[in-house]
């Protein structure tokens, strides 16, 4: 379950990333239940929270949204190597200005 912090932080990426022209959708995956306790799960593990692509170039992009003590699953992990292997733009983002930096890395060369 995601805590409000990060829920926040995550509308404010969203936000931000629409205002830099980009397609973005969030995705709920994780398990659970009914009003009636039957389980139901969604999505598959490891799959980011924000997905999306760019409108200047089509580029897909994926970030894995935590805050500064939020655990990071083998799973996710795994998700986000695939995701750049496939030469998508992916990654953590602890902030704002890290899912910026995930998303338009050819602003912020170093």
């Amino acid at each position: 379950m995601k805590n409000k912090k990060e829920t926040i932080l995550q509308n404010k990426i969203i936000v931000e990333l629409c205002k830099k022209g980009c397609k973005v959708h969030r995705t709920n995956s994780g398990l659970f239940y009914t009003p009636y306790g039957e389980k139901i799960r969604i999505g598959f593990p490891g799959q980011s929270d924000l997905q999306g692509h760019r409108n200047i170039d089509g580029k897909c992009f994926y970030i894995e949204v935590k805050c500064e003590n939020g655990i990071i699953s083998d799973e996710q992990e795994k998700f986000i190597k695939a995701m750049k292997e496939s030469n998508a733009y992916a990654g953590f983002a602890h902030s704002v200005e890290e899912a910026l930096r995930i998303v338009f890395p050819e602003n912020y060369k170093e």
